[in-house]
């Protein structure tokens, strides 16, 4: 939504901090209404809400004509609503199916009372342009959804969901952009702007959908964002996930890498040149650029007191900068959504225009009106008008000499100085040719006194009005805006000549890469200088939108239901103020005292990114769980984030497209600043237990739905009663099971990590790979979760949300005899039909 890559607000992140509500409030003053001075102040409420107007704005969008006269006061109505809130079902989650039906056949009906109380005629509803039913429009506010406690259960229901994966809670324009980007199962996917994360997690969802059913798709999605805290937010968001697909890095988006092998460079150090890949390109890219985020009012009314025009303009040149460096990133044949949550044409169609205009041939904005039908949406405009202090003004050569530095002609709809467009190729000073396109220089725009009889409207010849922004008042929504570019061919060379981005920006970065003493000063210098001569705005990194709050909120609270197991260490989770590195104990060098400052190739306060290469770590693994090289291999896809894999505390599983570009980024001199990778597959046992084992290395939760299938050891198959109660109790000793025959079979595991799967009831007791050559038998029924078998007992490793979640699905589904115990307490789920209903 046009979030990424800026710096959120200090007071956004306190106030959701402090569980404040998401309106912004001012003291109410002690005098009374009539001015009188006998007001008693005890008897008024210190706090109201902040009036919903600005006079700015609504002379501002009346002016641009975004929507029709006759359409303004419903428009006006509209902003000041709260948004109500959206969310999306996991395509790829094992309840999916589920999910949808007690959304379909359960709140639907519960919550209708509610919503006729409220004026609606529907409660929830799923979005009718957005694929099977995935995605749902709720007619309450999240601050209706969190206070009523009609509405409590409908709530907690969202909120354990959401934390496991399940669903997302994202606005409903925020889900539009990856639909129109085809995204195909072995494309590479690029998020240029990514925090706090909603559509890289949906393009995840689209690439493993895409793909072969229990195989790890080809493709992988790299996503990006500036800001360091956000990444964590990133992260967080996509843990969720469980994919080892994704790379989560941390670079400004005009500046991002692409990783270009030098052949003879390469020949010089050894490298060979016939790596699976030697450049980073993209067949798609996401570029969510940052924006004044007017079209999110209704969900941040703080916007209505500080916006201004000033806003879309000084952000402009970035989002230019921005969007070219994502189509210099891009293969050609792929596409590019260039997307802002702004109504602002300064941020949308005169941006779009422009990379027209740089771009000519070798970029087509597609006609997208045939796709997803049913969603409402505007064409582009054609014609605007830019606002400056000095008030409107309708063509480039209109603006004063002493304002051309901040309005630029890249802003008017033909982004040519039309007073004498020979001027416009004549030579600078130093003999270049400086047409009206490279327009991001103050001192190479010819000056030209304004006419101010001469008042025509610019028009557009570029075909803007394939463009799509969809507005509030269509379908009770915030404001997007969305266009589709395809790359025909190669960028002609007159864009990296303007831009110094593209080879000039990665042989930079290479050459930076190779001098090991150079300072990052000095580099900054050297970018700094090359973005410099396209614009003063160049390097702005303004954070004008608002947070996710379902993202921050998930941050904050993702401890509160954890039960800490200091002698298991369960899962743990990302916070906000984490660092993106390994635990201090990761490190033995450091034990006892402060921990070094990682440092990752030349990226400082970054852990390393390791190929795990020892043998003995590997085989340990391969042979105590019955991994089989041929089926699931391990050599090459294992990493670690600390130098030192001696002491490692968590290994990572990459698929190999990310292990490709893994090994691009190392022969390159890792240009790549990576805050995350892979999937998190094993983590050590630090406890007693754990130093006793064939095995020190567990299972993680997270990783368990990817290498189940090609585990032969370590498998305990439980029936319904045994494993409802492990889920309950977290822990159970053996003579403490419900069917005596099962605490043999457990007996019989090896001390350590494990697996137990619930049975449906054909094999109670069975215990699978004994001989270590049968694989686990899966299919989208199998329930499964990892333990730790003790010296006497069975414990949990898992997430207190992911037992209280399998034991709400169990709860739902389970039918209840009269005294209220479940049927089939002997540990029968009722057959394998109960199972498929698990």
């Amino acid at each position: 939504m046009g979030r990424g890559g800026r710096h959120r607000g200090r007071s956004q992140r306190k106030d959701f901090k402090e569980s404040r509500e998401n309106v912004w409030k001012r003291p109410k003053s002690e005098a009374s209404v009539d001015g009188s001075d006998n007001a008693v102040p005890e008897q008024k409420p210190t706090w109201e809400p902040i009036v919903t107007v600005n006079p700015n704005f609504e002379e501002y969008y009346k002016e641009q004509g975004v929507v029709k006269a006759q359409e303004w006061d419903l428009f006006m109505e509209i902003l000041r609503k709260p948004l109500p809130a959206a969310f999306r079902v996991n395509s790829n989650g094992q309840f999916c199916d589920e999910i949808i039906s007690i959304l379909e056949n359960d709140f639907m009906k519960s919550l209708q009372a509610e919503a006729i109380e409220g004026g609606e005629l529907e409660a929830i509803k799923p979005l009718p342009w957005y694929p099977k039913n995935l995605a749902w429009h709720s007619n309450f506010s999240r601050k209706e959804i969190r206070k009523n406690q009609t509405l409590e259960r409908f709530h907690e229901f969202l909120k354990l969901e959401n934390e496991v994966g399940n669903i997302t809670r994202q606005e409903a324009v925020s889900m539009v952009p990856p639909l129109f980007l085809d995204v195909h199962s072995d494309h590479f996917v690029l998020d240029m702007c990514a925090a706090p994360g909603s559509k890289t997690f949906q393009l995840l969802e689209i690439i493993h959908e895409a793909s072969e059913p229990g195989s790890l798709p080809n493709g992988l999605v790299v996503a990006n964002d500036v800001d360091f805290k956000r990444s964590n937010l990133l992260i967080h968001q996509t843990k969720r996930m469980c994919t080892s697909n994704l790379i989560v890095t941390n670079h400004e988006g005009q500046q991002f890498p692409g990783c270009r092998l030098n052949k003879s460079r390469a020949s010089e150090k050894g490298i060979s040149e016939n790596m699976p890949i030697n450049q980073l390109a993209f067949d798609r890219v996401l570029c969510d650029v940052p924006c004044s985020g007017d079209g999110t009012l209704r969900k941040a009314p703080d916007i209505w007191r500080k916006w201004n025009s000033g806003m879309g303009n000084g952000l402009h040149s970035l989002q230019i900068i921005l969007a070219m460096r994502g189509l210099s990133l891009l293969k050609v044949g792929g596409k590019m959504i260039y997307s802002t949550c702004s109504m602002n044409p300064v941020e949308d169609e005169a941006v779009v225009a422009e990379i027209l205009r740089r771009c000519g041939d070798s970029v087509e904005l597609l006609d997208v009106s045939d796709k997803l039908p049913e969603l409402i949406r505007r064409p582009g405009l054609k014609k605007w008008k830019v606002r400056d202090k000095g008030g409107w003004i309708t063509s480039y050569k209109d603006v004063p000499q002493n304002r051309r530095g901040g309005v630029l002609v890249s802003m008017f709809p033909s982004g040519k100085n039309l007073k004498d467009s020979t001027e416009t190729t004549q030579k600078n000073e130093n003999g270049d040719v400086n047409g009206c396109e490279d327009g991001l220089k103050e001192a190479d725009v010819p000056v030209v006194d304004a006419t101010p009889d001469e008042q025509a409207e610019e028009v557009s010849d570029l075909p803007l009005e394939r463009c799509m922004r969809i507005m509030p008042h269509d379908q009770n929504t915030g404001a997007f805006f969305i266009a589709v570019l395809q790359k025909i061919s190669p960028l002609p060379d007159s864009y990296f000549n303007t831009y110094g981005s593209g080879e000039l920006i990665d042989s930079l970065l290479t050459e930076f890469q190779e001098k090991p003493n150079t300072k990052r000063n000095s580099t900054a210098k050297s970018t700094d200088s090359t973005e410099k001569s396209l614009s003063k705005e160049s390097v702005v990194t303004v954070d004008a939108a608002v947070p996710d709050e379902s993202a921050v909120e998930k941050v904050i609270e993702a401890d509160s239901n954890n039960e800490k197991d200091d002698s298991l260490e369960p899962e743990k989770k990302i916070t906000e103020g984490e660092s993106i590195t390994e635990d201090k104990e990761a490190n033995s060098s450091n034990v006892g005292g402060k921990r070094k400052v990682p440092m990752q190739g030349k990226w400082k306060g970054f852990d390393p990114v390791v190929f795990v290469k020892d043998e003995t770590v590997i085989n340990g693994i391969k042979e105590f769980y019955g991994i089989k090289d041929e089926a699931f291999p391990l050599h090459g896809h294992l990493v670690a984030r600390n130098n030192d894999t001696s002491s490692v505390k968590r290994i990572y599983y990459v698929s190999k497209s990310v292990k490709e570009v893994l090994q691009l980024n190392f022969a390159v001199g890792q240009q790549l600043k990576i805050a995350s990778v892979g999937l998190k597959m094993f983590e050590r046992q630090s406890a007693k237990e754990g130093s006793s084992t064939l095995c020190p290395f567990r299972i993680s939760s997270e990783g368990l739905p990817v290498i189940l299938p090609y585990i032969t050891k370590q498998v305990l198959y439980t029936p319904m009663a045994d494993f409802k109660l492990l889920l309950q109790d977290k822990s159970i000793k053996f003579l403490d099971f419900v069917n005596p025959q099962l605490a043999q079979k457990a007996t019989d595991l090896v001390m350590g990590s494990c697996v137990v799967i619930l049975s449906d009831g054909c094999d109670f007791y069975g215990f699978a790979g004994t001989s270590g050559e049968e694989p686990v038998k899966v299919d989208a029924s199998t329930i499964a979760i990892s333990c730790w078998r003790g010296k006497a007992s069975l414990a949990v490793m898992a997430t207190a949300a992911d037992c209280q979640e399998l034991l709400e699905r169990f709860a739902e589904k389970t039918p209840k005899t009269e005294g209220g115990s479940v049927n089939g307490s002997n540990g029968d789920l009722g057959g394998p039909q109960a199972m498929e209903t698990a």
